[in-house]
């Protein structure tokens, strides 16, 4: 089955409690926000490890009170977290960043694990089904290796992982195999080894941050006809004006962070000149590359979703990209702009 994605995809780690928890009315407002501002049919990028499985489970009691039927969204769920009872005063997986969470979360990477993940999404999701699978975070799992033989053993669990999901996009499950990390590199070399539909890299290909390296890559995927997807352009928010950077919070006052800051503020200082929205210029950064489809935006504000979708379509001037270039905010070099 061919799916069509939308130019903007609505993630969900803001329905998980992600930095802060959210009521359930806000929750719906941001759905039925992006629901009813897409021209098109509506997609969510959801995962297991956003809330153990809260975003899952509130986008499906969202999509019903909504009366959205199954045909008419898509649904992208990225595997390797399934959700497990919850015995310590705070989830065992990234401290700090969720809150509130009734459940804790445990990764499964291999054949049995990712089949299990797939099944529980969807469980969570009540009457919906996810019609893109991935596996999340691999490069999180590399990292977390103790030697190279726990790294080969990790990889060959990745490896495996994704021969269940080639199994169920055979059998017509799902309509695509993806991946998604961060690191751009592990996309890189398991794109050797796997057959890739989609990939989605995270926190990488931004207005910030896009080195000649990941510029050459996403090229070559392009040209492989692999569907490329931008998440996480705000670098979690902190281009925005929050202070998590990539969910590290910083601060001013460290030495250290000074140049995150410093950059940010040369650039508010030139949209500012330019009568541009800072989030539209990141939005236009990371959707004006050859081969990527789509933009996936997260927000925790449901006044700002319906913005969000229409800055994707804002027009920012070639004087702009000029001016950053000039400043050495972007890579003089940078080819598509």
């Amino acid at each position: 089955m061919q799916l069509e994605r939308p130019k903007v995809i609505s993630g969900t780690t803001s329905l998980g409690n992600i930095y802060k928890e959210m009521p359930f009315p806000e929750k719906m407002a941001i759905v039925k926000e992006y629901i009813d501002a897409s021209p098109g049919t509506p997609m969510f990028d959801s995962a297991g490890k956003y809330g153990a499985g809260l975003a899952l489970e509130v986008l499906g009691q969202c999509l019903k009170e909504l009366g959205i039927k199954k045909d008419e969204v898509l649904i992208s769920n990225k595997l390797a977290w399934v959700r497990k009872p919850l015995t310590t005063p705070e989830p065992t997986f990234e401290p700090g960043v969720w809150h509130n969470l009734k459940y804790d979360a445990e990764q499964k990477i291999s054949y049995e694990g990712i089949l299990n993940c797939f099944e529980n999404g969807n469980e969570l999701l009540g009457e919906y089904d996810s019609q893109f699978a991935s596996v999340h975070d691999p490069d999180e799992y590399l990292a977390a290796a103790k030697d190279d033989n726990d790294y080969q053993k990790r990889y060959d669990d990745i490896l495996e992982a994704y021969r269940a999901l080639a199994d169920l996009k055979s059998k017509g499950v799902v309509a695509g195999v993806g991946i998604g990390a961060k690191d751009w590199k592990s996309i890189e070399k398991i794109s050797k080894d796997v057959k890739l539909d989609w990939v989605m890299i995270a926190n990488s290909y931004t207005i910030y941050n896009h080195p000649k390296e990941l510029v050459d890559f996403v090229a070559s995927l392009h040209k492989q006809n692999i569907t490329i997807i931008n998440s996480a352009v705000f670098h979690g928010g902190f281009l925005m004006g929050s202070d998590f950077f990539n969910y590290t919070e910083l601060s001013r006052e460290n030495p250290e962070h000074k140049k995150y800051y410093e950059w940010r503020d040369k650039f508010n200082q030139i949209c500012i000149e330019y009568n541009i929205e800072p989030p539209a210029a990141a939005i236009y950064f990371g959707l004006h590359v050859p081969g990527i489809k789509s933009i996936a935006l997260n927000s925790s504000n449901p006044k700002r979703v319906r913005h969000n979708i229409e800055m994707a379509n804002a027009n920012i001037p070639p004087a702009f990209w000029q001016r950053m270039k000039e400043e050495g905010l972007i890579d003089k070099n940078y080819p598509h702009l």
